[in-house]
């Protein structure tokens, strides 16, 4: 791990940093919640380039990283702080709700099997303080990557747009607050006593007074009264006059309610049933096949073409950093931007790869490198893209997985309505830290700051040269002294042990691995047999009774000269929904080391290296 702090006394100190204090400003009013602690400081951490796809353009490669997206913040600011033009997040909403995406297998010819079955990929249910705290610290940070002209786009709903405009006020200045979007839309409601809630929450703040906004390109029809009434020489409420009103050619620039942009579920629904007039869009039907990708929460295709040609120019540099389906990076990419996305889920990861690939086969396809813009420049499309881990984030599919299968494989008794933590063993409490990567100091302040201190003080007072509390930290690798570093912030004897998976996880069982068969005959390459053993558990097939391995397989990609560090794929071969890989494989006559990775439904990977 890499000491490089950012603070006060180094050249990666964050900006404008007096505002982060919470001495209260006359004027300024100012969200508190239990634990809330200024976020001044953090620590560079590693990124490991794992996958490249496609070349640069112009000396740029789009980069994809996964892992906690505090720590891929952290790890860009030593480059790209202020180089950021515009910023997009659907972080959680708070709904209290499990989000799962359906798996269906592509064949049918199974005994005793589940087809189809869900997957949990993301739990969004928090505790009110511990949701503050995390948006909070992320928001700082994409203040300190937004350039001065930069904009940002928060997507949210009712449950929390509240208390994150306070927290945007804030961060970036009740000044800076341009809009308030209400994306509204429609669908079965089963509420009983109250309005249905059929709208999210847009908010959008610029980084200072100068910003970009390209309302040529948001434009949408009039509505047929404005062009009745002017047709007419009206007079409308308020005083308008349409006779010294012209009508522009292009239409209005739209309000800040939006209700022609319509939600997956209702695409869905629509892409089903042809003779609706949506339908008729032949330049939308054929710019975007097959939209709906099945991931939870997925966002339509036409809401982020409005805010990017918005709130960028072309080749200007695009960051979503709760990525989820990839949909601000499928149309970064279409529409001539560059840009840099995160998740922390390898389900998005494997979803947004997949997406940018067919996008940038699309673009070849299309032959759009040669289109114009407005100034009769050739239009740049970079369609070239990086994969990477950022401090060694390369074990779980996703968090709720992870703590799922340590709490089963460790033994733990769990307590689910616990605040505090996961479970308890052997008298220990137990607190699963961050997994899929190495757990820090910072780590330990939402334990520090949720300490029942009272509890404690009775505890000493009744029997001072005992512990107050015992506990139990999981971590996947961890700083030195994490463990002693948590005892002195308490003021109260505290007995801390630590489990680091990746010193005992050789003694654990997470998870069955995946199995392959594949040969080399003459010039080619040969998948015979693939067994993902945990996709066969969930499915309940046993390895014997599966007659086609390829009903399992989502993807394969091949690297004919695998360096050992970088795979680079030369055959992507991603099948459509109801297709399956080729499984035969052509090797080219200049191969080296070949190295093949199997993605299965789940998303999980099987790889090997063939010398």
């Amino acid at each position: 791990m890499t000491e490089n702090k950012l603070n006060l006394n180094t050249e990666q100190k964050i900006d404008s940093v007096e505002q982060f204090k919470f001495e209260p400003i006359k004027g300024y009013p100012m969200l508190n919640w239990r634990g809330k602690r200024p976020f001044i400081s953090t620590q560079y951490y590693p990124a490991q380039l794992k996958e490249q796809h496609g070349e640069e353009v112009n000396g740029w490669l789009n980069k994809i990283f996964w892992g906690d997206n505090l720590q891929v913040m952290s790890h860009l600011l030593k480059k790209y702080r202020g180089q950021v033009d515009l910023i997009y997040i659907d972080p959680p909403f708070d709904s209290k709700a499990d989000y799962k995406k359906k798996i269906t297998l592509k064949g049918k010819n199974f005994t005793n099997a589940n087809t189809a079955f869900e997957e949990k990929q993301y739990t969004d249910i928090w505790s009110n303080d511990e949701y503050l705290q995390f948006m909070y610290e992320r928001l700082i940070l994409m203040r300190e990557l937004l350039s001065d002209t930069g904009t940002i786009y928060l997507h949210c709903d009712w449950h929390k747009v509240h208390l994150l405009r306070c927290i945007m006020d804030e961060i970036f200045g009740d000044l800076n607050f341009r809009n308030e979007i209400i994306w509204c839309y429609t669908g079965a409601s089963n509420v009983a006593n109250d309005f249905p809630k059929k709208h999210d929450n847009i908010l959008r703040y610029s980084k200072s007074s100068s910003y970009t906004f390209n309302k040529e390109s948001v434009r949408v029809p009039y509505a047929e009264g404005s062009i009745d009434r002017a047709n007419r020489n009206v007079i409308a409420a308020g005083g308008m006059n349409f006779d010294k009103i012209k009508l522009n050619d292009n239409g209005k620039v739209v309000e800040d309610f939006w209700e022609d942009i319509i939600n997956i579920t209702e695409l869905k629904n629509e892409l089903q049933n042809t003779q609706v007039d949506w339908w008729k869009d032949v330049q939308r039907a054929t710019r975007y096949p097959n939209e709906p990708v099945g991931y939870p929460t997925q966002k339509p295709i036409k809401l982020l073409e409005r805010i990017i040609e918005a709130s960028s120019n072309k080749g200007d540099l695009v960051f979503d950093c709760f990525m989820g389906s990839g949909t601000t990076q499928t149309v970064a990419m279409k529409l001539g931007r560059r840009f840099i996305g995160a998740d922390i889920n390898l389900g998005a990861i494997q979803t947004t790869t997949k997406r940018l690939i067919k996008t940038s086969e699309d673009i070849s396809t299309e032959q759009v490198k040669i289109d114009f813009d407005n100034q009769g420049q050739i239009s740049k499309y970079y369609t070239g893209f990086q994969v990477y881990n950022v401090n060694n984030y390369d074990v779980f599919r996703n968090p709720v997985e992870a703590k799922d299968l340590l709490l089963k494989a460790l033994e733990v008794q769990p307590m689910p309505n616990n605040t505090i933590y996961d479970g308890e063993k052997d008298g220990y409490f137990v607190k699963v830290m961050p997994v899929n990567r190495i757990a820090t100091r910072a780590d330990l302040n939402e334990l520090i700051s949720n300490f029942d201190y009272k509890i404690f003080e009775k505890r000493h007072a009744a029997n001072p040269k005992k512990t107050v509390e015992s506990l139990l930290l999981v971590c996947m690798g961890h700083e030195p002294n994490l463990a002693a570093h948590l005892k002195e912030q308490v003021p109260f004897p505290l007995d801390v042990e630590i489990v680091d998976i990746l010193r005992d996880k050789s003694d654990l069982e997470f998870k069955r691995d995946s199995d392959a068969e594949i040969s080399i005959e003459g010039n080619k390459l040969i998948v015979r047999e693939f067994y993902p053993m945990n996709l066969l558990s969930k499915a309940s097939i046993d390895k014997e009774g599966l007659e086609d391995w390829k009903v399992l397989a989502e993807s394969i990609m091949i690297d004919f000269n695998y360096d050992g560090s970088i795979f680079e794929p030369i055959v992507v071969d991603i099948p459509e929904k109801n297709e399956f890989v080729k499984g035969v494989y052509d090797i080219p006559k200049d191969a080296g080391t070949i190295h093949i990775k199997i993605t299965d439904l789940l998303s999980e990977t099987f790889e090997k290296t063939i010398r």
